[in-house]
């Protein structure tokens, strides 16, 4: 393009208006079609090299876009005057919106080549990624680099585009529908996106420049959305929207270029009051709004509340992490404390209001906490920014409401006070604690630099009072009389999931940071974090509360029958945290409370009626805690006592001569899957210190379960459970178990193979498989995926083995049960199956690890079997999800790699499976191995994949071109005829040699060779594939 210029000269005069209106709009227009067709995102397909498009896009970034910038600027300006002069809609409007609109398209651009990096990414597929948030409302940074500065900073641009927006507000400001005419929206738009401007176009060594221009468009932008209590009102009584919106939007992009310090500044000389103090007035204003309209609908408040929490969160993530005082102004911190109060009270009395609606759906405040938690998170982070006030204002707001039940029980209705407090829960609960995410979560940065407590009033701190109050309150819910008066389901709920939360934070807490730092004479704001962690410490009150917990959760596991959600949170979230850590267990199983949950798991018949999948938990979770116990024999006995019944109600049962003939009734159906599932939670919690009692456990019931799968062979949920308990039991025993016991275990699972394939259990015709509509119908081939598991689980003894013996001692052969097992799973899985993400996820899983461990079993399939996981590692190796794209080469790399091994030494290896054969028809059949490399190949250079993807199909491609060394010459010298270039046909050649001969490659696979091969693959595909591949 450097030499086209000529042809853009009529461009120019076009844009300019020497030809008219007409053809200035028509110019205009020209250059937003040539922009978007240079950005790779939105080019044209036109068959041509990626490399060509690319370097299309960097000349026209480098050569032309700040030109066309210019040039269009002075379009919107020429036609200025007349458009703010004249009375009437004139030809110019649509002049100057078509500028403004490329003006916003051009600054849209993902500016690269203000880096040094001058190579084409060969994998991306050119789409920006920055627009990718986890938040509620989109954004991006424009960064358009230092040679942009003249036009967009000091050519006084910004100033242009304020002042012609504002005189057109003016003009027609009785004019309601101007807000939503294509001019004024196309020009707040533009000046939202001035707000994302930032980088190497603002000089760096002039630090006001930044904060200048971000004051200049503050200046203009804050009379769209103040003052705020007038624009909600004008909005109320039918203005448009879209101008306060708007406004909404520029704060948070601001809120993402400046650090809280300028952000609150930038207020200050157009208001006797800082940005902070605005932003809290601006929302507690929508809040309120929102709050009055009471509508399921998703009005401008609810959009605009979400952009301004937005906002808050840009700011307040950095503090968060840091210390409130360090980053957060002091007038920012008052702000935020009274924005949190009136959130609070915003929140009670919408709980108050819906505490009687039986649309309980309809309102989000009945939305599960899940739903909630995003905009609960944003609120905590506003509390955590002023901790000091909004800690002693909740623990306020939480007394005053108990003492409101308190007073009114037995006299008035207190619904609505139930509601307050579970919202209020919720509240609370995540300004003191975090989720976690997976790992043990810290105490919030701001609560342990925000309070400094004298140890020896550590009862004092805010944090333990509001927490204490909680427990306490928690624990009155074991009188009875209590319970049925004030602790409604939906109340414990929230008590439950705050006690889960809260309790994985502070309860006997294993990080010890805090006292080292303390102790070391640094950091003495620490003393938060030392006071809160000592008190609810193994040596203070950690005990006492831990023991409160347990008594609470037997409470709603025994006193609440039906109640399945807040069974849920006790069994999932709080009891399950609690056994988790192992400093927790044991103080745990020495509690009286928890033998009584263990006894009652035993014998309490109101636990055997909780929902099955909650009874699994619970015994998941009884059987975790034997970590706690003393050592080995205690824990031992201690699984036995609590799981031995269960063993014994299975054999008891399953050997009964009138078995067969009572096995139906709804009774026993229902007894046998709860205590199958109990076994299953107490085979899931395996762990070195309970194996032992866990292999006997489950040896006791073998003949038991196969029984029971012939008897309930019609009956697909107990067929389900009971494959899931092998499942569980197998893959916690296989690596400890010796020898013998070994054996055992295989040939348990041969019968159950054998057993399950006689009866055709789950054997569905292929043909239906397509007519599947939906996730929920595969239900019917859960059993199938757990036998994709059972055998994943026998490969691993092969892997991982603890045990002091070999299992060749006795002979145990467990390839041998993996190939009856391929025989059964292979016929079932059909390519529409695959479809669906778990069942491929395993079915994958199982062809890796049975590749990788038996090669050698694979080549003994039948013709029909060895074909069809053939087309099934083809269908994986295009599949869109990198782990079975991953899973498929490590597949492939085992096969060519035993292949080329075997040969080396003299053997066949894959046979005729690898070289080739003639089908029943006569007609030669391509060996696997030439099959996949290419199929690899043309993945690699031709087909879009995640470049983390390189280094494995690296390991694939190796061993396949060492194996099929012709075949590869021949597709290398295909590849290079076809090129009509002269100059890529020599570079293509050259790639093509320094792929197998750099860095002194050799025929080797040991683990230096593999190494040198990933980077020549690297670095041949980043040579090649931007010609190669066409766009």
């Amino acid at each position: 393009m450097t030499d086209n210029w000529s042809k853009f000269e009529w461009v120019n005069q076009a844009i300019l208006g020497i030809h008219g209106v007409d053809v200035q709009f028509a110019g205009i227009k020209f250059l937003e079609s040539l922009v978007s067709e240079f950005s790779p995102s939105t080019s044209s397909a036109m068959g041509l090299p990626r490399e060509f498009h690319e370097q299309c896009r960097r000349s026209l970034e480098l050569d032309y876009l700040k030109i066309f910038y210019r040039w269009t600027q002075e379009a919107a300006s020429s036609v200025t005057n007349k458009i703010v002069e004249s009375d009437y809609a004139v030809p110019e409007v649509k002049v100057c919106t078509a500028a403004l609109d490329l003006m916003l398209q051009i600054l849209n651009w993902d500016f690269r080549c203000n880096t040094n990096d001058t190579k084409v990414n060969v994998f991306s597929a050119g789409i920006r990624q920055d627009g990718d948030s986890p938040r509620r409302s989109e954004y991006h940074l424009v960064q358009p680099g230092s040679d942009w500065r003249d036009v967009l900073i000091s050519s006084g641009h910004v100033g242009w585009l304020l002042s012609l927006y504002s005189a057109l507000r003016k003009k027609f400001s009785c004019e309601g529908y101007w807000l939503d005419c294509p001019i004024a929206v196309s020009a707040r738009k533009l000046i939202v996106q001035f707000c994302s401007l930032t980088g190497a176009v603002f000089a760096s060594d002039d630090v006001k420049m930044h904060e200048q221009h971000l004051l200049q468009l503050l200046s203009g932008i804050i009379e769209w959305v103040d003052p705020p209590d007038a624009v909600s009102r004008a909005i109320e009584s039918g203005k448009s929207e879209s101008e306060m919106l708007d406004g909404c939007r520029a704060l948070l992009a601001i809120a993402h270029v400046a650090t809280p310090y300028v952000f609150d500044d930038l207020l200050k000389p157009m208001r006797p009051f800082g940005t902070l103090t605005f932003l809290s007035m601006l929302m507690s204003e929508v809040i309120k709004v929102l709050m009055t309209s009471n509508t399921d609908e998703e009005t401008w408040s609810w959009e605009a509340r979400d952009v301004l929490l937005d906002t808050w969160t840009a700011l307040l993530t950095p503090i968060n992490m840091i210390s409130a005082n360090a980053l957060l102004p002091s007038e920012g911190i008052k702000a935020a404390a009274n924005l949190f109060g009136f959130i609070v009270e915003c929140e009670l009395r919408m709980a108050s209001a819906s505490a009687f609606n039986d649309e309980g759906d309809a309102d989000y405040l009945h939305a599960s906490v899940s739903a909630m938690d995003e905009r609960l998170s944003s609120y905590s982070l506003i509390a955590r920014a002023s901790v000091d006030v909004t800690i002693p204002l909740l623990h306020g707001v939480f007394s005053e409401r108990v003492a409101r039940l308190n007073q009114g029980r037995g006299i008035v209705d207190l619904t609505e006070t139930m509601e307050e407090l579970y919202s209020l829960l919720l509240i609370i609960g995540h300004v003191i604690a975090d989720e976690g995410e997976g790992e043990i979560p810290l105490v919030p940065n701001a609560i342990q630099t925000q309070f400094v407590v004298n140890a020896m009033e550590a009862d004092k701190h805010p944090v333990i009072v509001l927490s204490s109050s909680i427990i306490k309150f928690a624990e009155q819910c074991q009188n009875p009389e209590m319970r049925s008066s004030v602790f409604s389901p939906r109340l414990m709920e929230s008590l439950i999931w705050f006690l889960a939360r809260w309790s994985r934070t502070y309860l006997m807490s294993s990080d010890g940071n805090g006292d080292k730092i303390l102790d070391s004479g640094h950091h003495p704001e620490h003393s938060s974090k030392k006071a809160l962690l000592s008190f609810f410490g193994e040596h203070n009150q950690g005990k006492p509360v831990l023991d409160i917990i347990v008594r609470v959760s037997l409470v709603t596991l025994i006193s609440y029958p039906g109640e399945k959600d807040l069974q849920g949170i006790t069994c999932y979230q709080l009891l399950h945290s609690l056994v988790q850590q192992k400093h927790i267990c044991i103080h745990l199983v020495t509690l009286n409370s928890w033998n009584e949950l263990a006894t009652a798991f035993s014998t309490e018949k109101t636990l055997f009626l909780l929902d099955t999948a909650h009874q699994r938990s619970l015994a998941q979770t009884l059987v975790r805690s034997a970590s706690g116990m003393r050592n080995l024999d205690t824990s031992s006995q201690y699984v036995r006592n609590l799981m031995g019944h269960i063993a014994t109600y299975i054999v008891e049962m399953s050997s009964k001569s009138n078995f067969k003939s009572i096995a139906q009734q709804p009774d026993i159906l229902l007894s046998v899957s709860c205590m199958l599932e109990r076994l299953r939670g107490a085979a899931s919690a395996s762990e070195p210190r309970t194996q032992k009692a866990i292999f006997e456990l489950g040896f006791s019931v073998m003949n038991p379960i196969l029984v029971l799968l012939e008897v309930y062979k019609h009956e697909s949920a107990v067929v389900y459970l009971l494959l899931k308990f092998v499942v569980d039991w197998v893959d916690g025993q296989i690596t400890y178990l010796e020898a013998q016991e070994t054996a055992s275990v295989v040939n348990f699972c041969m019968r159950l193979l054998q057993l399950y394939s006689s009866h055709n259990i789950g054997k569905i015709s292929i043909s239906l498989s397509s007519s599947l509509l939906s996730e929920a119908k595969t239900d019917m081939y859960k059993d199938l995926r757990a036998l994709l598991q059972l055998l994943s689980s026998l490969c691993s003894k092969d892997m991982i083995d603890f045990s002091s013996d070999s299992i060749e001692i006795q002979g145990t052969n467990i390839s041998q049960v993996v190939y009856f097992g391929l025989h059964i799973v292979t016929p079932l899985i059909s390519m529409d199956l695959l479809k669906y993400p778990k069942l491929c996820h395993d079915y994958f899983s199982l062809l890796s690890h049975v590749l990788e461990v038996y090669p050698e079993t694979f080549a003994q399939l039948n013709n029909e079997a060895f074909a069809h996981i053939l087309g099934t590692l083809d269908f994986g190796l295009h599949h869109q999800d990198a782990d079975v794209v991953t899973k498929c080469l490590r597949a492939l790399q085992a096969l060519a790699s035993y292949h080329y091994k075997e040969t080396s030494n003299g053997n066949i290896g894959l046979g005729t499976h690898a070289t080739g054969l003639k089908d029943s028809n006569g007609n030669f059949q391509e060996g696997l191995l030439s099959r996949f490399l290419r199929s690899l190949l043309q993945l690699l250079l031709f087909e879009d994949y995640s470049s983390d993807l390189t280094s494995v199909a690296a390991d694939a491609l190796l061993p396949l071109i060492l194996c099929e060394q012709s075949l590869y010459q021949k597709l290398g010298n295909d590849l290079i005829e076809r090129q009509t270039n002269p100059t890529l046909r020599s570079r293509l050649a050259n790639a093509l040699h320094t792929l197998t001969s750099a860095n002194q490659l050799s025929s080797s696979l040991d683990r230096i060779n593999s190494q040198r091969f990933r980077k020549n693959l690297s670095s041949f595909l980043i040579e090649v594939r931007g010609f190669l591949r066409t766009m």
